[in-house]
């Protein structure tokens, strides 16, 4: 899925849950993809989202927006969740914002679906 020019990703659907592997710069420029193409993946499911971030080069405070606003999206869609799969930069970024209590951050995508399956 290319979503812009400097932010690309893959789509896994697996029984309960969708994982987004992501490349690049999630920025001012391509949020607004970003936002609308996950946006509509959550809206036609599965309800659990897994956002991997881990190869992320730069999250600015458009993407943290967008990221705010998706976790609210999938949250309420029949009781579904957004995990993200952060990198030291992103992790930075969010603990920065102090998102990180509302952002669930994971270190791998193993750590998120164990803790969809809690």
């Amino acid at each position: 899925m290319t979503l812009t020019v400097s932010l690309r990703g893959t789509r896994d659907v697996r029984e309960n849950v969708q994982i987004f592997r992501l490349t690049g710069l999630l920025d001012a420029f391509s949020e607004p993809a970003f936002r609308k193409e996950i946006g509509k993946c959550i809206d036609e499911g599965p309800k659990h989202i897994i956002l991997d971030l881990s190869k992320i080069d730069f999250v600015d405070s458009s993407g943290l927006g967008a990221l705010v606003q998706l976790v609210k999206k999938a949250t309420t869609v029949e009781e579904g969740s957004l995990q993200v799969v952060a990198n030291a930069r992103v992790r930075q970024t969010v603990k920065l914002v102090r998102l990180e209590s509302f952002l669930s951050v994971c270190n791998t995508i193993d750590e998120a679906l164990k803790t969809l399956a809690k």
